[in-house]
């Protein structure tokens, strides 16, 4: 086999689904793209897509001396119907992403054993990255032929469906770049229809202010109450739009068993009465814990709200003079939806 073969065979046997190869600057489309995404406002509070713009638009220009980018995807595919904790009021829906270990910490290690490996192979130099700088790897990935991004923007396989990682080395070694993959979703608008927010103003085209994943992970402080009754119980992330891609029915089983199930679905109940240590202890090493105690229980409280569970009015009552304004905020808008649309617990 020659390098090329071998590194993605050792891709593999790391454990990665899928590798592909394609150069830095295969992806000219994406400045044009990203710079209307921010025009249009659709970052949100996200200014460091605004602030990184030229990186991100032009790979090349992240490491010039870069001749080719080695994309992986890593599954995480999961072993449950992730939309079933829906209809369960009571209870938290926590994207499948977050329900285990961080895949920052778990990816990087792997890219990093691959990168030293294909550098005892063959010299050169190299780079990682794991959604850890400014790298459009959705778009890479296409280039690269790992799959494209569907109309949810995410992107999908016809080998393994839409629940993976991405991760990528950049190298000095010149390997032979893959074939672009095209387009597959066709006349399907599974994705576009099922989101709860109308988050996509178009195929192709996401506005994350109305993304559950956008409000309850990277947006700072109250949430427009307009959305709150539409994130359900839904506290980190929404796999909605994943969830109901057709092509899943290829999915490949996670290659970590670190990625499942240590979160679950818990009783918002409990969630609700973290305080700051309890929640960093309760969340050590998983990707929640970065956004905080605060915006965390502020999502509780909106699932609360949207609850109509009675049984946890005294829970929403304690925090309605929370230190932090925005769960004070939630509590109130807790307090208020339970007394118009409470019933007593289902339990």
């Amino acid at each position: 086999m020659d390098l090329k073969e071998r590194v993605i065979a050792r891709a593999l046997e790391e454990g990665f689904v899928a590798a592909r190869v394609c150069r830095p600057d295969a992806v000219p489309e994406v400045a044009d793209r990203l710079a209307a995404f921010v025009e249009a406002g659709y970052h949100g509070q996200m200014s460091w897509m605004a602030e990184r713009m030229h990186w991100r638009g032009n790979p090349a220009a992240l490491w010039p001396e870069a001749r080719s980018v080695l994309m992986l995807a890593e599954s995480y595919a999961p072993e449950h119907d992730p939309l079933a904790v829906l209809g369960q009021h009571d209870l938290a829906a926590v994207s499948v992403y977050a329900q285990g270990r961080d895949y920052h910490d778990i990816v990087k290690k792997r890219l990093k054993r691959l990168g030293r490996w294909l550098i005892d192979e063959a010299g050169g130099q190299i780079k990682v990255f794991v959604d850890t700088a400014p790298v459009p790897e959705k778009a890479l990935a296409q280039a690269a032929g790992l799959g494209w991004q569907g109309k949810h923007t995410n992107v999908v396989s016809r080998d393994w469906g839409n629940w993976a990682f991405l991760g990528s080395v950049f190298t000095t070694l010149e390997l032979e770049p893959d074939t672009p993959e095209v387009d597959h979703c066709g006349s399907c608008r599974a994705c576009l229809d099922v989101c709860p927010t109308n988050a996509f103003p178009a195929p192709y085209q996401l506005d994350a202010r109305r993304c559950i994943s956008y409000l309850t992970i990277e947006h700072k402080g109250p949430v427009d109450p307009a959305l709150r009754g539409l994130l359900g119980n839904r506290i980190y992330g929404c796999d909605d739009c994943l969830a109901v891609c057709p092509w899943n029915k290829f999915a490949v089983a996670a290659s970590d068993l670190r990625y499942l199930g240590a979160v679950g679905a818990p009783p918002l109940a409990e969630l609700v009465a973290l305080d700051d240590p309890g929640f960093r202890a309760r969340f050590s090493g998983s990707p929640i814990k970065r956004i905080g105690r605060d915006r965390f229980v502020r999502n509780v409280l909106y699932a609360i709200g949207n609850s109509g569970d009675m049984g946890l009015a005294a829970a929403a009552r304690d925090l309605v003079d929370d230190p932090d304004a925005a769960v004070a905020d939630a509590a109130r808008w807790a307090m208020t939806q339970l007394s118009a649309t409470g019933r007593n617990s289902p339990r």
